[in-house]
């Protein structure tokens, strides 16, 4: 399956769920609303604004799931995840205004010593809530687990908990009827602080990958253990991730021998690039950066010349300088290192190539950027 495939499956799959989600809170929103004011209980009421708050949540997913599964773009080359996370965020706060709305107004209930009881409408409106919120919860779990969509995970989360708070209000609706009036107040308390510790859990997380953090570090270790088990790897350095939505990018420093050549050095971090995305499904791109040697200890090569310079500064010293593509520069240790490579016939004997070879030398020995100078002849 294609990327692009594959994106437009998980934005059907969760404004599927978005709108099934949408469905049954509105039904319940109604119920609980109706229900508790006809009944007079605050519990009930309070969980009703709940569902209503998870009837914003399930439109906040389906904006999501509308955006977040649009391919990269110019505006943006690492694709739209972050809506995703935006709206996790916006929906944890919205949670915390809920839950202070809630418990603001069952201390004040508390306060003016308003217990009322409730009828026993109440109950089984309860009873009912707690049936379809776990249902939607299942059915909600599932998909996120299918199409590794945290978004959707939390809003299955943010079902379960309208399910708890609806166990909390059968229990205070129930103490009431059987002469605790005021656990119907403390019911409504209790939803409240559930519904504000969910909101801050789920903002708390939305603002940490918002600041890039980085995957887990079971997958960080995975992902180490996987590149240093390509052939031509000798070390790894630098390697960081970060996530944004349902998915993470990585970017890594990978030391390779010194004098390979370029297209092994490409076929190795295309290597590492693979094995990565097939072994850490989150991962969606991964940047490669191939070092011939440990450059967080070895001395920095960023002020050396580059080759056009570096042939003109040859050329003033050898006369009898080589073709340039003859000619190959490694940058290593803080010098260069110089590779010639020049045909044997082009020399009446051993001895002469070695003189020519020497001479190289002996004209660079004055120039401290120059390390090595190797002379191979074919």
């Amino acid at each position: 399956m294609s990327t692009t495939q594959a994106l437009t499956e998980r934005r059907v799959k969760t404004q599927q769920v978005a709108i099934i989600g949408a469905a049954v809170n509105l039904i319940l929103a109604v119920v609980k609303l109706v229900v508790g004011y006809l009944a007079q209980s605050a519990a009930l009421m309070a969980d009703g604004v709940h569902s209503l708050s998870d009837l914003l949540s399930d439109g906040l997913v389906w904006f999501a799931a509308r955006h977040a599964g649009q391919a990269p773009d110019a505006q943006h080359p690492y694709g739209h995840g972050r809506f995703e996370t935006a709206a996790t965020l916006i929906l944890g706060v919205l949670l915390a205004l809920v839950a202070i709305g809630i418990t603001w107004d069952a201390l004040e209930r508390a306060w003016r010593g308003e217990n009322n009881v409730p009828g026993i409408l109440a109950l089984y409106a309860a009873a009912f809530s707690i049936a379809a919120n776990e249902a939607l919860y299942w059915y909600t779990v599932v998909i996120a687990k299918r199409i590794h969509s945290t978004l959707l995970l939390a809003n299955a989360w943010h079902h379960r908990s309208d399910a708890i708070s609806s166990i909390v209000v059968l229990a205070g609706v129930a103490g009431s009827l059987l002469g605790w009036p005021y656990l119907d107040a403390v019911a409504a308390l209790i939803v409240g602080l559930m519904v504000g510790r969910i909101g801050w859990n789920l903002a708390w997380d939305a603002i940490n990958e918002l600041v890039d953090t980085a995957l887990d570090a079971d997958s960080v270790k995975q992902a180490h253990e996987v590149i240093l088990a390509i052939d031509g790897v000798l070390a790894v350095h630098m390697l960081r991730t970060r996530r944004h939505g349902h998915q993470a990018t990585a970017d890594v420093h990978v030391q390779v021998a010194p004098y390979l050549s370029v297209s092994e050095g490409h076929m190795i971090s295309q290597t590492v690039e693979d094995r990565l995305k097939a072994a850490i499904p989150a991962i969606s791109d991964v940047t490669v950066h191939i070092d011939p040697e440990d450059d967080e200890r070895a001395p920095p090569c960023r002020d050396l010349p580059l080759r056009h310079e570096v042939i003109q500064a040859l050329q003033q010293r050898w006369p009898t300088l080589p073709e340039p593509n003859h000619i190959r520069l490694h940058y290593l240790s803080g010098q260069i290192d110089i590779e010639i490579h020049l045909p044997l016939q082009h020399f009446p004997n051993i001895h002469a190539a070695h003189a020519y070879q020497d001479n190289l030398r002996a004209a660079l020995a004055d120039a401290p950027k120059f390390g090595q100078l190797k002379v191979l002849y074919e």
